[in-house]
């Protein structure tokens, strides 16, 4: 792979469209799952693509990690990893008389994590503070992670043999969960044309650099939320906390996720404000992995997803922001 440098974009909206046009060479027909990985990328927060085998988890992941002129590593979860593995561990050197530490799979810019509930929830929880801090503590020391650093996870459904399900703790350290969806008829006659002419993961070539992308979240971080649409997103998560079929509602962790990713969604379109539509067309995605059904909800069948439908649909949205 060539990993020549990465020309400088004049806009967040040329970086942003760079990296949504490269990593849609691997990956076709899915423009909105791969927009939200990215929304998601500059928004800081960490992926969960959850889906059946064979609908491009892992390579959509892999693309969008090889876009980035930065580091990457691949771990491969599976029922015999340890913790130590992930976050790293400290060994002795006789030459130097003393421990030194060496560090394991998390310590890069862009990790994936793939068919993360295939390991056992001890070797999970090692990404939590992984996750939430960007450090990681071996023996009492503490390491700084890499800026940027996203962990993109996959998972199969936990229906399916062998999965272990993730853990509240650590489904709330996601700012998103997305699916892929099986491609349209259109699309997939199009994957049949184009197989082994199209561009695969391997030779696709960075597109922007770890600074760019730095530098992209902070100006992010930065885009105008009004008044009444902070009002709006906390009045959908305080309605998620009153529900009858819920649980758990959404904690304040979920309030700022959706803040962040609304920004992020807004600036990738050229705005530099938020608008209610960016709050609901992201809401299912940074929401619905946090909710947890009660049990008699569960015995109707209900998802948290039509839960926060529902809520799209009652809860009032302001009028112009201002």
């Amino acid at each position: 792979m060539q990993t020549a440098p990465a020309p400088r974009h004049t806009s967040f909206g040329a970086l942003f469209d760079a990296l949504l046009a490269n990593v849609e060479r691997v990956i076709q027909g899915k423009r909105e799952p791969v927009r939200l990985s990215l929304v998601c990328l500059f928004a800081e927060g960490h992926l969960l693509i959850e889906d059946v085998p064979g609908v491009g988890k892992t390579s959509m992941a892999k693309a969008l990690a090889r876009s980035i002129d930065g580091t990457w590593s691949r771990i491969q979860f599976t029922p015999d990893l340890l913790p130590s593995d992930v976050t790293g561990v400290s060994v002795w050197n006789r030459v130097a008389n003393e421990f030194e530490f060496r560090a394991g799979g998390v310590f890069a810019d862009v990790v994936l994590a793939d068919e993360i509930n295939r390991a056992s929830p001890k070797t999970q929880s090692a990404l939590l503070e992984a996750m939430e801090e960007r450090q990681v503590t071996v023996d009492t020391k503490t390491y700084g992670l890499p800026r940027p650093f996203m962990v993109i996870a996959t998972q199969n459904p936990i229906e399916l043999e062998g999965t272990y399900p993730l853990p509240e703790a650590q489904l709330d350290r996601f700012l998103m969960r997305i699916q892929m969806g099986y491609p349209s008829n259109d699309a997939e006659r199009a994957i049949l044309d184009t197989h082994g002419s199209h561009a695969s993961v391997e030779e696709i070539s960075p597109v922007t650099t770890a600074a760019e992308v730095v530098a992209g979240a902070r100006a992010v971080a930065d885009l105008h939320v009004a008044d009444n649409i902070k009002a709006y997103i906390v009045d959908l998560v305080t309605a998620t906390r009153q529900h009858r079929d819920l649980a758990l509602g959404v904690s304040p962790r979920g309030a700022l996720a959706l803040q962040r990713a609304a920004r992020a969604l807004a600036a990738s379109i050229g705005r530099d404000y938020v608008v209610p539509d960016d709050v609901k067309r992201l809401a299912v995605a940074v929401l619905e992995h946090r909710l947890l059904l009660a049990p008699d909800a569960q015995l109707r069948g209900a998802a948290p997803g039509d839960v926060v439908r529902e809520l799209l649909a009652s809860v009032p949205v302001p009028g112009a922001t201002g």
